[in-house]
């Protein structure tokens, strides 16, 4: 057991979640203070190019939160960045003193703890040369009750899978996303097709010493199922290649799909490390009425 500079303490088993293949799972169950039975798999892979992880995914059951990063950076610096913010966000809500009254509240907690990781990184890469120049992506979903607060920097992805829609929650903070914002290509792939790059960030954690994160929450539904991931997932899979191995996990346990979608960037190429961590939203136990779905 470790402790952090707060003094909470930081078990060795969950503070990372980096091991190349490592995949995790937890089954149904009742955590978070949810009405819902909650279910999760994460899984991170190294890919068939990179030398090295830099990706990283924290997932705390009784917390009710996930988080997946993607670390910039040579020299290794990417994997000190990536795992760095997600141990700093998920302490945050390890130690948070009392229990976030409202999904405002939580929104606000959630950015407030991707800025301190941001910090914690900034001044990292500040203080040490070699390190110098690293940052990451970042992005968290949070279960409250009956919702689900989100936050991100960067174009590590949020998807959620509702009765057979399949959406992308999260907004990327790239410059492709950004000439098609502002209308200057009909879509991403007419921007590629036109010499656009993918992988130019216009935010990142540690890139600065302060940082712009979005944030949002979504309320939760009986058999939603969220998508957390990196781009060496979606840079390599078709959405609606994401969307048909989701639908087909229903009514089955959470990590052969978890498998298989790193099965199919690996096979479509691998070119980056692959990360992914996946919650399922079961029945309610408390007989409650759900709140009407978002959207």
């Amino acid at each position: 057991m470790r402790r952090s500079s707060t003094g909470c303490p930081v078990p060795d088993s969950v503070a990372r979640h980096q091991v190349d293949g490592g995949l995790g799972a937890f089954p149904l169950r009742r955590d978070a203070a949810s009405p819902f039975r909650l279910e999760y798999a994460w899984r991170t892979d190294r890919g068939r190019v990179r030398s090295a992880n830099e990706d990283a995914v924290l997932v705390h059951p009784e917390l009710g939160l996930l988080i997946v990063a993607d670390g910039i950076g040579g020299a290794r610096a990417g994997e000190v960045a990536s795992a760095l913010a997600a141990e700093v966000i998920g302490e945050r809500f390890r130690c948070r003193a009392v229990p976030l009254a409202n999904a405002e509240a939580a929104r606000r907690f959630a950015e407030a703890a991707i800025e301190e990781a941001n910090a914690v990184v900034w001044r990292l890469g500040q203080a040490d040369p070699e390190r110098a120049g690293m940052g990451t992506t970042v992005v968290l979903g949070a279960v409250l009750s009956d919702r689900l607060v989100f936050g991100y920097v960067g174009d590590s992805r949020l998807y959620r899978l509702r009765e057979g829609r399949f959406e992308q929650v999260s907004r990327d903070h790239s410059f492709i996303q950004e000439v098609v914002d502002q209308g200057l290509f009909r879509s991403r792939e007419d921007a590629i097709r036109h010499g656009i790059g993918e992988n130019l960030l216009t935010r990142a954690l540690g890139s600065s010493a302060r940082v712009d994160v979005s944030s949002g929450s979504l309320a939760l539904a009986t058999g939603d199922l969220f998508l957390l991931c990196t781009d060496g997932l979606t840079g390599m899979v078709p959405d609606d290649w994401l969307c048909q191995v989701l639908m087909a996990s229903s009514g089955n346990a959470l990590d052969p799909a978890a498998e298989a979608l790193i099965r199919l960037a690996n096979e479509r190429g691998g070119a980056d490390n692959i990360t992914l961590a996946l919650l399922r939203v079961g029945a309610r136990s408390d007989g409650a009425a759900a709140e009407p779905p978002d959207g």
